[in-house]
């Protein structure tokens, strides 16, 4: 079931959205070549705890991590390890903030250092998909408005799209109703009212939109070993708009 979100309750996922941000934000100031991926998961974990929050990924269907570090071909779930970021990785990093019963659900994609052309225009690409998909959100506006314009932009930009992962509904738990694909036909699906909560997140490649899991069940992967890049918002829709909750 969909729910619409009280006033209440939409301040309660901004105030957990606010943790959020300010944990990327402390992610983004300590991630260079020669840090560990568990050093970034320990510096999430004690900030995010310090300040009245809980990573929720962490023993998420097991998910033994606070936040997810997926690198270079890695497109989502990258379980942190003793693993060295290096100068040219291409660094996703995902995660969740449980806060005073509220969840909140926030991406971002970097490049380490140095980079080709393509891979800087493959993350810069996906993050203005993101912002293209959250321009078709307003009530009355369908589901499908969304993907439909992340479809669009990647493939005029020759960018493959992810299929088989999805954006989501999301309040006191992390993964609610409804499914928020990153392609689709306009004017199809469910529609937006004001007071939905939803995760968008496109998952773009630099080759072609196949995937496969590695042998950790968590980890997914180009097919092809190319690039991929991953951004995500929580918003509210709003009456003619929408609000982005994640953020400062």
């Amino acid at each position: 079931m969909i729910s619409i979100k009280s006033e209440r309750e939409i301040n309660l996922i901004k105030e957990s959205g606010h943790l959020n941000y300010l944990t990327h934000e402390l992610l983004k100031a300590n991630l260079k070549p020669g840090i560990t991926t568990n050093e970034l998961d320990k510096i999430a974990y004690d900030f995010i705890t310090a300040h009245g929050g809980y990573p929720s990924c962490l023993n998420y269907e097991g998910f033994p991590k606070s936040i997810c570090i997926s690198i270079n071909d890695e497109v989502v779930h990258g379980i942190p390890s003793n693993r060295v970021i290096k100068n040219g990785d291409v660094v996703s990093i995902d995660f969740c903030v449980l806060k005073d019963g509220y969840q909140s659900d926030s991406a971002r994609t970097y490049i380490v250092g140095d980079a080709t052309d393509d891979v800087k225009a493959l993350v810069e690409n996906t993050e203005k998909a993101l912002y293209i998909g959250l321009q078709e959100i307003k009530e009355g506006a369908k589901i499908g408005d969304i993907g439909a314009a992340i479809l669009e932009y990647a493939t005029d930009h020759g960018l493959g799209v992810v299929r088989e992962l999805v954006g989501h509904g999301i309040g006191t738990e992390m993964h609610e109703e409804p499914d928020v694909p990153n392609y689709g036909t306009r004017g199809t699906g469910i529609t937006l009212k004001a007071g939905m909560v939803i995760a968008v997140e496109p998952m773009l490649t630099l080759g072609n939109k196949d995937i496969a899991i590695m042998d950790d069940d968590w980890t997914i992967v180009t097919q092809d070993g190319l690039p991929s890049a991953h951004f995500e918002h929580t918003v509210v829709v709003t009456k003619d708009g929408y609000e982005i909750l994640t953020k400062e």
